[in-house]
């Protein structure tokens, strides 16, 4: 790297160590619920623990990890330094002043409104105020971004943009388009409320335009994951990518699939019509396409390698995979997750099933394997690989990894599974306090109980994680210099509309004003959507 490898840097320690301060908090909030424990008497600490740990979770960790990540692409993808370093690192400060903004509010109890914060409960303005910096934090990181793949390509006219780059600014700008949701909410409807401007909000078009970023931010949080399956994955087995062009449409897929689909979230709230909630769940099952084309040429480009190493017959050649390497676990752990994780979603989407899950621990169950399973595996993966250019240093254990990474896998299955088991039985989630003497109940105890160990083992996966990356040393020896994968057949050209996103990027904003258009000029117009606020501690 020339200029961002201290910043990519800090940008990834800030991440882990506030990814692994949120995993004490889901530990401690599985165990204070389960038979294990005695009821801590105070629903408020609960609370104050489910809002850190999901906004750390859900904002501050994914945010840092794909600005670092992205850093680290656009130097070593387009082989030319950073511009806008400067900038870079007064974005990555606003980000951690947001967050500390953010925690204190909630660490005394001023902000225990959930990551999600959903009106008419009201937090501190500083909570919002924090949230508020760490987008316009990442912000800036879109634009340099948006400034870096130009003057590339200004200075580079007739050459593809290399894949790396093209998925991550697909992601910025997915980021970029999906945060407006969220940022008009705040800044239209709840900061006039915490500020004592108005004792009323919109509860339906807020909870409309927090939809609007509510679903799109997964594929934000995924989009490094799935550079990593394909720019990383192929050349760290040592093969080849089966089809860049496949990567190029399933990235733009993403822009044009993932933004209209919020609603879903909505299907049990009165305020938005039935035919909006039937188009958001069509359009959400349609996003399965791009994770499709992703585990075809995935599986593909594996195949490969295992016939190059001599696997032969229908499925023989699997046998011959290198099983050894730490990144043909990680990615077939991912998958596995990934698989369970959008088996439970097509439930989620669908208008009609959503119903027998909805606020169950079922969906707790369903996004904890996909983003704390399938996305955070590979956000591991990334910090390993990137390692050795960061501090120059060898290559991490192996051994160590693959431990990592089993323990990670065994501890999220064990969490999630019981979840899923007493969502489909009605277990509420969210909920402080469960008396399991109540033979309505008394079933479920186990259940928890597994989830609680389950939760203790990813405590210690993440323990083991930061070890790996504490005990790097530097060494004198030069680093190998980095590469990405190379495609089956690396001189051809894909097609103009898949070197560039204008098209793709017209359509995601296209899309996204035809299927929240209507419902939020009606919502905004309709005065009994505005009800009293209910301050979640002092204004």
């Amino acid at each position: 790297m020339y200029r961002a490898r201290k910043l990519v840097l800090w940008h990834f320690w800030v991440a882990f160590i506030a990814f692994f301060a949120a995993i004490l908090l889901g530990e401690w909030q599985m165990f204070v619920r389960s038979p294990l424990s005695p009821w801590v008497n105070n629903p408020e600490h609960y609370y104050r623990s489910v809002t850190g740990h999901g906004t750390v979770m859900g904002y501050v960790m994914p945010t840092l990890v794909a600005m670092g990540f992205g850093y680290a692409i656009t130097e070593l993808a387009l082989k030319r330094p950073l511009i806008g370093v400067r900038w870079a690192w007064g974005g990555f400060w606003l980000v951690i002043a947001g967050t500390l903004m953010a925690a204190l509010t909630t660490a005394v109890g001023k902000s225990s409104v959930l990551y999600t914060f959903y009106p008419p409960m009201i937090g501190s303005t500083f909570y919002y105020l924090g949230i508020v910096l760490v987008v316009v934090g990442s912000w800036i990181w879109v634009a340099l971004m948006a400034i870096n793949l130009r003057a590339w390509t200004k200075a580079n006219p007739e050459t593809t943009i290399p894949l790396a780059m093209y998925g991550n600014v697909t992601g910025a700008y997915l980021w970029a388009w999906t945060s407006v949701g969220a940022a008009s909410e705040i800044l239209l409807l709840i900061l006039p409320a915490t500020t004592g401007l108005t004792d009323t909000i919109n509860v339906g078009l807020a909870r409309v335009l927090f939809s609007w970023t509510l679903h799109a931010i997964v594929y934000f949080w995924l989009m490094p994951a799935y550079i990593a399956f394909y720019t990383l994955f192929p050349r760290a087995i040592g093969g080849r990518l089966y089809s860049d062009t496949m990567g190029r449409v399933a990235f733009a897929l993403f822009l044009v699939f993932s933004m209209p689909i919020g609603i879903h979230h909505l299907f049990a709230d009165p305020q938005v019509g039935a035919g909006f909630k039937f188009v958001h769940a069509a359009m959400t099952a349609m996003v399965s396409i791009p994770t499709l084309l992703t585990v075809f040429t995935i599986v593909a480009s594996a195949e490969i390698v295992a016939r190059l190493r001599g696997g032969k017959g229908a499925l023989g050649w699997v046998k011959a995979l290198p099983w050894n390497n730490p990144w043909m676990l990680a990615v077939t752990l991912a998958f596995i997750m990934l698989g369970f994780g959008g088996a439970g979603g097509i439930i989620n989407m669908s208008y009609q099933l959503n119903e027998s899950i909805h606020n169950t621990q079922w969906v707790t169950g369903h996004f904890h394997l996909i983003f704390g399973g399938a996305i955070v595996i590979m956000y591991f993966m990334i910090a390993y690989e990137l390692w050795p250019q960061l501090l120059s240093c060898a290559t991490l254990s192996p051994r160590l990894i693959k431990t990592q990474l089993w323990t990670w896998f065994s501890g999220m299955m064990i969490l999630t599974m019981p979840w899923h088991l007493v969502g489909l039985l009605g277990a509420p989630r969210r909920m402080a306090y469960y008396d399991y003497t109540h033979p309505l109940l008394a079933p479920q105890a186990i259940t928890v109980t597994m989830s609680t160990f389950g939760g203790l083992i990813l405590v210690i996966s993440a323990a083991m994680f930061i070890y790996i990356l504490t005990s790097a040393r530097r060494q004198s020896a030069p680093v190998p210099a980095f590469t990405f994968s190379q495609a089956v057949h690396p001189n051809s050209k894909p097609p103009a509309v898949l070197n560039g996103l204008g098209l793709w990027v017209a359509m995601m904003i296209a899309l996204t004003l035809v299927n929240y258009g209507y419902p939020i000029v009606q919502l905004a117009l309709i005065p009994e959507a505005s009800v009293p606020v209910i301050p979640i501690g002092a204004r």
